[in-house]
């Protein structure tokens, strides 16, 4: 997808015709995980829409083009002022209209978009992470905000459900990290902890010429088993939140957990190929997120071994 200018005009635009940008930009762009799927109410899509795309276009402006990293961090705190003032209802572009509308009507907390603007700004400022705990800080910022907005355009402010929620977000952020080690090498980017790396005799001359070791087979079994830990810390939610938002979630934590059982199936190979979600995958998952009981019983995930 192409960078979305921070200074597109549309002062024309009414809130339907800038909500339907925001779909385009969701529904334009493969995801893993659910973005604003039809499980959801209407009258919720267009909101998840909203933010979707601004932390969308705020992650293409860390990542995409040929830009120095100078005008990338310009380009952030362009979108970090329209952030500030689109609440106002001054609005100049269609992302802004759309989602200072949704601020407006939700209340939510300003902190949390900002939350995810620090988190791309780190992007473009540090390219390695020393250990797991950075890691965790960096996920409360460009995870876990998302999670807590979810629950908040559903009306709910419990701070136990924002802290199981933050699980899930940051094991999904972390699985995706699993995933992504080679995409994230083509930019230079690292997100194994560098202090774990040592401890296991794994090198980053070693992940640069794509050694696939026993060292790192141990390495990955070690930050698996504690992202599967997040996974069920957060699991409980799947079962208390009701209706569609229920479906919703248990559809999230399910896509989440069977990337993270595969990349275990395959013994950790990213190096030979990048786990995905299949039909047979999605088909599986959309027939558990209506089991929502199963997700009151004790789940193997945090047990799951690798193969032999």
């Amino acid at each position: 997808m192409p960078l979305v200018s921070p200074t597109s005009d549309a002062s024309a635009l009414s809130p339907a015709d800038a909500y339907a940008h925001c779909r385009r930009v969701a529904l334009g762009h493969y995801e893993n995980f659910p973005v604003g799927s039809l499980v959801l109410p209407a009258s919720v899509r267009p909101h998840v829409y909203a933010v979707y795309a601004f932390a969308r276009a705020a992650d293409d402006f860390a990542d995409e083009g040929t830009l120095t990293a100078e005008q990338r961090l310009a380009s952030l705190a362009d979108w970090r002022r329209q952030l500030v003032a689109c609440p106002s209802g001054n609005a100049t572009h269609p992302v802004f209209v759309a989602l200072g509308h949704t601020i407006r009507q939700h209340a939510l907390p300003m902190e949390l978009f900002h939350d995810l603007l620090d988190a791309f700004e780190l992007d473009v400022r540090r390219a390695r992470h020393a250990t797991f705990d950075d890691l965790l800080d960096y996920s409360r910022r460009s995870a876990n905000p998302v999670g807590r907005l979810i629950l908040l355009l559903f009306g709910h402010r419990d701070p136990d459900w924002h802290r199981m929620a933050d699980a899930i977000c940051t094991a999904l952020q972390l699985t995706n990290f699993w995933q992504d080690i080679l995409v994230d090498l083509q930019k230079d980017r690292i997100y194994l902890p560098l202090t774990e790396m040592a401890a296991h005799g794994y090198g980053e001359t070693d992940l640069l010429a794509h050694r696939y070791t026993p060292a790192f087979v141990a390495l990955m079994d070690s930050l698996a088993q504690r992202t599967a830990a997040l996974f069920e810390q957060g699991r409980p939610l799947c079962a208390l939140a009701p209706g569609r938002l229920g479906v919703e979630l248990r559809l999230i934590w399910l896509g989440g957990t069977t990337i993270l059982r595969a990349l275990r199936q395959m013994a950790f190979n990213v190096f030979e190929r990048r786990p995905t979600l299949s039909l047979r995958d999605k088909a599986r998952m959309a027939a558990g997120a209506l089991r929502r009981t199963a997700f009151s019983k004790a789940s193997p995930l945090t047990t799951l071994r690798m193969p032999a």
